[in-house]
């Protein structure tokens, strides 16, 4: 578990900095939009590592997926509260509106949430948490 909070840790902690310090310039607009897609990756980063937590060492974080329709309901409810939060509550939110192509964005860096959840799958980990070894 620890391997993969921290996988994903590193790399949404490193893309929001780099979107906080150089979003601007790389995506080519203001800083109320910089802010809004910041927070929406963010949003969206954990909507994606939500399905790599269903299971923490099978590869395969689709399987079954639509079997647990509470899962599905809480992703669904994530994403439109998301959207309306973005697009329609922007007083509430302190958010602008965003357009397609920056709303690809922000799924696009939350996407890579999955295969990074897949590649660290493969790193071993032991069956007992080294801070309790002693302790069993």
């Amino acid at each position: 578990m620890w391997r993969n909070i921290l996988t994903q840790a590193l790399y949404q902690i490193s893309v929001l900095l780099v979107l906080q310090f150089k979003g601007r310039s790389m995506l080519g607009v203001d800083e109320k939009t910089k802010n809004t897609i910041i927070f929406n990756t963010f949003v969206m980063c954990q909507v994606f590592n939500e399905f790599n937590s269903r299971s923490l060492e099978k590869k395969n974080v689709f399987k079954g997926v639509f079997r647990n329709r509470l899962f599905v309901g809480i992703i669904m409810v994530t994403v439109v509260l998301q959207a309306v939060m973005v697009e329609l509550l922007k007083m509430f939110a302190d958010t602008v509106r965003l357009s397609f192509a920056e709303w690809g964005v922000c799924v696009a860096i939350a996407a890579v949430t999955w295969p990074i959840g897949w590649v660290v799958k493969f790193v071993p980990v032991g069956k007992k948490p080294t801070y309790l070894r002693g302790f069993w």
